[in-house]
């Protein structure tokens, strides 16, 4: 079942992309207590998530803090080493990247997507999220193939 606004988020193990090295955190103490812009997509380094998706959230990080956003993560079903590198050749400091290695997120909250034809094996779908104190307040997943609703400026749109 595909989560909907009002939900609280899964509590799974994610990995958080540090200089130091790889972090395990849960995903319900990390979302606790603050107001988080979560964007999904099903690559890191993949056409349209590095061209536009990774970008957007770049471009407007100081955009989505001022409008209450505490903080912006990104995540893939991809390894802490591979969205620790994304970030560091397309992303910025702004930005914070939670792997998701085993699929485990993208499958608890019911957005994955069978990348086979590509060669990419089950991913996370492309979508974002607003998540207030580790509950869905915005969701906006996209349809196969388009990069609309899941945009930084779509976002920006419903803050």
């Amino acid at each position: 079942m595909t989560i909907s606004v009002g939900d609280k988020l899964p509590d799974v193990k994610l990995v958080k992309a540090t200089e130091a090295g790889p972090e395990a955190v849960q995903s319900a103490d990390y979302f606790k207590g603050k107001r988080v812009a979560l964007f999904s997509v099903p690559g890191a380094f993949t056409p349209t998530c590095s061209a536009k998706h990774l970008p957007g959230f770049v471009d407007k990080a100081a955009d989505l803090k001022a409008a209450g956003i505490d903080e912006i993560v990104g995540t893939a079903v991809n390894d802490p080493f591979v969205m620790g590198a994304w970030n560091k050749a397309a992303g910025s400091e702004a930005i914070t990247m939670l792997a998701d290695g085993n699929g485990d997120f993208a499958e608890a909250v019911g957005l994955t997507m069978d990348g086979s034809a590509f060669g990419l094996g089950k991913r996370g779908q492309r979508f974002s999220m607003v998540v207030n104190d580790g509950v869905v307040e915005q969701l906006n997943v996209e349809a196969p193939g388009e990069f609309k609703v899941s945009s930084a400026e779509h976002m920006l749109g419903q803050l």
